[in-house]
């Protein structure tokens, strides 16, 4: 058995190819239940997220099971055919597909490297396929590892840390000032996407008290509503930041809105408590000389992104110890899935030649008749030592190709040998699979 990987992610398709592949979460039941009866594959999950839709499965065939993982890939997009998917898609077996899920969970294969969002759509994905018991043994095993391991890259590295974004940065930067934003209240000057986004992670950060205003005040209201904040009239800005400890300004205005002047007079009103103003326009909208003031602090978008390149440089070096651990923590599990195509054999074999050990020994004992107790002893003795001596150099062979490229021959070949299909066919039954073990 083999486990592979089939998908498209944001560095080999645009995302308007990406979406149409992408599984909801309404949709995920019913299309695990087709990937549970779809040929050839004997687990499955399917992974799908903004950037990425990968099926990850178990099968027998490595080359059968990547044709029907991609003719099943399609079936999730009817109206594109398989000319078109082609030449968007990654394939991968063996090492290369755990590895290579190893790093999606670890987000070392995020669009934004060190992302936080992926390993909880990993560890979702399996939980859902797990409840609808698709997964068996192998997978199970393998979702576990990786999830293992996006937590320790979490824990042992700082490729999370470090904001990348400009409106994380602006957040980083107020912490840094203020330290304490759970009773700091921030004024939102325009309704831009980032000024927004930077409201957002302000909120996240502890933030209670916003105000937004904007030159349409009707809109001003409805981002307000969304965000648990004050409207103010867009007139009244001046005024209001008074009351601000911190101003981002994100508008399209072709001058500046907030000059030297203005913000002199709302610091006098806070009695010179410290003001961080944040100026994410592009043309910048807050006179650059506001932060020649004593206790103003004012940020603009170059401020900002250059820390970003600074904080992403250092997720970079952070990465590398990332995939460290990840190289590290491949090879015991492909060990352990090559394993699994020998040990079975090897238990059906000491089954058998016990099961065939206990027969001739109570066919030879019924015929000798009465027998001294130490006689009966130095009989089965006899038959063990010879099936154990017998048996010795085969299940040696196999234990020693367990962890090779011919492990999976070897075992074929002892089962054809000692004609062990029966004997496996009753230890398949008898385990229990893994879920029901918990």
């Amino acid at each position: 058995m083999n486990i592979i990987a089939v998908g498209l992610n944001h560095r080999t398709a645009p995302v308007e190819l990406r979406e149409r592949f992408a599984v909801s979460d309404s949709r995920l039941p019913e299309a695990l239940a087709r990937l549970k009866r779809w040929p050839g594959i004997d687990e499955g999950i399917i992974l799908s997220t903004c950037n990425r839709v990968e099926l990850y499965a178990v099968v027998k065939e490595t080359a059968h099971g990547f044709e029907s993982l991609r003719d099943y890939l399609v079936t999730l997009a009817s109206d594109i055919g398989w000319e078109r998917l082609e030449p968007h898609l990654y394939c991968l077996d063996g090492a290369e597909a755990i590895r290579h899920l190893f790093r999606v969970a670890a987000s070392l294969d995020s669009m934004v490297l060190g992302e936080p969002q992926i390993l909880g759509q990993v560890k979702e994905a399996y939980d859902v396929a797990l409840l609808h018991k698709v997964t068996g043994v192998v997978l199970n095993k393998v979702m576990k590892k990786a999830i293992s391991v996006g937590k320790r890259v979490r824990t042992e590295t700082g490729i999370a840390e470090n904001a990348v974004s400009v409106s994380y940065a602006a957040v980083e930067l107020a912490k840094k000032i203020f330290q304490n934003l759970s009773e700091k209240t921030v004024l939102l000057v325009g309704i831009g996407e980032m000024g927004k986004l930077a409201a957002r992670h302000l909120i996240g950060a502890g933030v209670s008290h916003v105000m937004i205003a904007n030159r349409n005040y009707e809109r001003a209201i409805d981002v307000a509503k969304r965000l648990s904040a004050l409207p103010v009239p867009f007139n009244l800005v001046h005024q209001e930041m008074a009351g601000a400890d911190i101003v981002l300004c994100a508008t399209a205005a072709d001058a500046y809105v907030i000059g030297p002047d203005d913000v002199q007079r709302a610091l006098r009103s806070r009695k010179n408590r410290p003001m961080f103003l944040i100026d994410i326009s592009d043309p910048r909208n807050i006179d650059p000389a506001v932060g020649s003031l004593d206790n103003a602090y004012l940020y603009n978008i170059d401020d900002l992104q250059s820390q970003v390149v600074t904080n992403l440089e250092q997720r970079r070096l952070e990465a590398l110890k990332a995939e460290d651990i990840v190289r590290v923590e491949v090879p015991p599990v492909v060990v352990w899935l090559k394993s699994l195509e020998v040990v079975p054999t090897i238990v059906a074999l000491r089954r058998k030649a016990d099961s065939i050990l206990r027969e001739e020994i109570d066919r030879i004992l019924a015929k000798l008749g009465p027998l001294a107790p130490r006689q009966r002893e130095l009989v089965e003795e006899l038959a063990t030592a010879i099936t154990n001596k017998l048996l010795h150099s085969p299940l040696i062979a196999l234990k020693a190709e367990a962890d090779s490229s011919n492990g999976a021959l070897f075992a074929e070949t002892a089962q054809r040998l000692f004609d062990l299909e029966k004997e496996l066919e009753r230890i398949a039954k008898a385990q229990p699979s893994e879920q029901e073990r918990g």
